[in-house]
């Protein structure tokens, strides 16, 4: 294994540590999840109406950004 592979590792652990003890101590706002459903405002209310430009960009920026990777995974790297 090379350094880079130890570095992932070392990278997944420290996330499954942080977001693990974020779904132990049921906070509301420290998971990934919401913290994602924070910055993109993906949660809307029926009170708050239409998105603003700017939020709808938001959106559709993580869409973007989540089916780019989807195929890259998918494809081995062609995408």
């Amino acid at each position: 294994m090379t350094i880079w592979s130890w570095t992932w590792i070392v990278w997944l652990g420290a996330f499954c540590a942080i977001e693990g003890k974020a779904l132990a101590n049921r906070t509301e706002g420290d998971t990934l999840s919401e913290h994602i459903w924070t910055w993109f405002s993906t949660s809307r209310s029926a009170a708050a109406g239409q998105p603003s430009g700017w939020v709808r960009l938001r959106r559709f920026s993580l869409l973007a950004f989540l089916a780019w990777l989807l195929a890259h995974f998918l494809s081995g790297g062609w995408v």
